[in-house]
């Protein structure tokens, strides 16, 4: 890698280790469903990372790190989403909740994982997830046995284009690394939780939302 700017030189080399694919396709049946405006692909839950960079001339170690890979394609990004991922030692997760337009209509999406000693945990609005809370930069998610919470604690962001019908017009804010907190429970165990500031978010819901609109027609 080679970036050369007026304020920034980044020189550097990386090396991925072999990739986790998930157990399929993140969008599930969703795949199949023609004129979606946006999907979501996941190519690796977790992988290692090796390499050096040189930024303006000091040193940046990435040895012993981990990696993730996702993607978006289509032509606009959901009018309100959030959407988070962080590292764990036992793994990775990621979570995304958003307004999805259908046949006139819309929904609230789910897709997400937790990705924990080397079992994926699959939560999707195709399984049964459901956002049961959206709050201020807070989501909580319920899928059976299963409740996963995500909380933007503290921002970093910065302006980022993001597609409309097919133009690059719309700003978000994605803070890219971050102050959050997780929970993951099973049956009101608790499988994970954690604090982290090397978390990513995006948040794009104005306000806070009552359960009864979580499903619009």
């Amino acid at each position: 890698m080679n970036l050369v700017t007026p304020e920034l030189t980044v020189t550097g080399n990386l090396k991925f280790g072999a990739v986790t694919p998930p157990k399929y396709d993140i969008m599930g049946p969703f795949t199949m469903v023609p004129m979606m405006e946006c999907r979501h692909s996941v190519f690796s839950l977790k992988h290692s990372i090796s390499g050096e960079f040189m930024v303006n001339g000091a040193p940046l170690n990435l040895e012993n790190g981990a990696g993730y890979i996702e993607g978006d394609r289509g032509k606009s990004f959901p009018t309100r989403y959030m959407w988070t991922h962080t590292q764990t030692p036992q793994g990775s997760l990621m979570l995304s909740v958003a307004d999805i337009p259908m046949l006139g209509g819309s929904f609230t999406g789910v897709i997400g994982f937790v990705y924990l000693d080397g079992k994926e945990h699959r939560i999707a609005t195709y399984l049964g997830a459901k956002a049961v809370a959206i709050g201020e930069n807070s989501i909580k998610v319920k899928q059976g046995d299963y409740v996963i919470e995500a909380q933007l604690l503290k921002e970093n962001s910065h302006k980022l284009k993001a597609p409309v019908g097919g133009g690059m017009t719309r700003l978000i804010r994605e803070s890219l690394v971050c102050d959050a907190k997780y929970t993951f429970s099973k049956k009101g165990e608790k499988l994970l939780e954690f604090q982290t500031n090397e978390a990513s978010f995006e948040y794009e819901y104005k306000k806070e939302i009552s359960v009864a609109n979580l499903l619009h027609t």
